[in-house]
């Protein structure tokens, strides 16, 4: 049939063969309205088709849906709609902190801060590099005073940041940990204005108990700088748990205990020496030597992306405990070393668990 070619409606499988007949179209159909075959000659080049569709079918391109097209931005409708969102929620935070529209407590705690800079800054790490593996969120209680007592451990103080995300993160209440840190945070500059507007304050017992008198849930890391700043070959061995400190300010607010067991910490920055002549001439804790720092530079500074898992234990209640029972050595020991006991166990546990560091 000798006819101007139209192309066929669907257009998906068109292969080409080598042929030497004069340019010419023909249309066949072996099962009519159910396949057809269709052929174009030009020169040398013949392109062939067979397609199983009944004739009538819509092209299969018209089948796929595509996201609607925004004609400011390029992007698809619902991309254009939440970058302007998140561009009108940013001006909105912009503006209420040029006009000093944002409130702070007695503590210096920026909730607002916090949600909308601080946690975002930490997220990638939490769930892309660490890859933290939350458990027993449900033993943190929704709302009223608490005290979550945890290990300390990774040369650099990490552990306490994805502690603080963990819990409002993943706890239903999105709940803030109020960390308590030692007096060196607050003596850097710029580190103490953060960790303040982040709502860490000075581990004293004073502080606690304001917070856990107004129904704040605080996190304590007992082992200081002695389990921070440990040797790799002491990984996952719990230090000293001070004086019991804590647990007198949970007995005078009857807050209960709440045991954290962190792993993965330890991998991060494994401290092989500790400079101790250095770190005397320049007044520090230690001065840590590990498998990248200080020979790569600021390189070495990069956390290693070790697994991480976070357990929160059944809370330990404090209230059944008799008038002056926070100001007995006996109770304060005894309790303190229940508390370590069980962080400890629950460590070796989830070790096993775990498997290896960066699995």
């Amino acid at each position: 049939m000798d006819a101007a070619w139209t192309p066929p409606a669907c257009t998906r499988c068109w292969v080409s063969s080598r042929v030497t007949a004069p340019s010419t179209l023909s249309t066949r159909s072996s099962r009519p309205g159910r396949e057809a075959a269709f052929s174009t000659e030009t020169g040398s080049t013949r392109l062939t088709r067979s397609c199983g569709l009944s004739p009538g079918w819509p092209e299969p391109s018209a089948l796929v849906r595509r996201r609607p097209t925004s004609p400011v931005t390029g992007m698809g409708e619902g991309a254009g709609s939440d970058a302007s969102e998140g561009l009108d929620r940013l001006l909105t935070f912009l503006k209420r902190r040029l006009n000093g529209d944002f409130s702070v407590d007695a503590f210096g705690f920026d909730p607002e801060l916090t949600e909308a800079v601080m946690l975002p800054a930490l997220r990638p790490l939490y769930r892309h590099w660490f890859r933290v593996e939350v458990r027993g969120i449900e033993n943190i209680p929704a709302s009223g005073a608490a005290l979550v007592v945890a290990n300390h451990s990774g040369t650099v103080p990490v552990d306490s940041l994805m502690t603080q995300l963990a819990v409002h993160d993943e706890h239903p209440t999105h709940r803030h940990l109020r960390a308590l840190a030692a007096d060196l945070v607050f003596q850097l500059p710029v580190v103490s204005d953060l960790a303040r507007k982040s709502g860490s304050t000075l581990a004293c017992t004073e502080d606690v108990e304001k917070l856990l008198g107004s129904g704040e849930l605080v996190g304590v890391w007992p082992e200081g700088f002695k389990g921070v700043g440990k040797l790799y070959s002491e990984r996952y061995k719990l230090q000293r748990f001070g004086r019991g400190g804590f647990v007198s300010a949970a007995l005078r607010s009857s807050a209960p205990i709440v045991p954290c067991s962190i792993v993965g910490a330890e991998e991060i920055y494994p401290m092989i020496a500790n400079l101790d002549f250095l770190a005397r001439l320049l007044r520090l804790p230690y001065v840590p030597v590990t498998p990248t720092f200080p020979w790569l530079g600021l390189l070495g500074l990069v956390p290693l992306p070790s697994k991480w898992m976070i357990e929160f234990g059944k809370p330990i209640t404090t209230d059944g405990y008799p008038d002056g029972a926070a100001e007995d050595p006996m109770v304060i020991f005894e309790l303190t070393d229940h508390v370590r006991d069980t962080i400890q166990n629950t460590l070796h546990r989830l070790l096993e668990e775990r498997g290896g560091a960066f699995g």
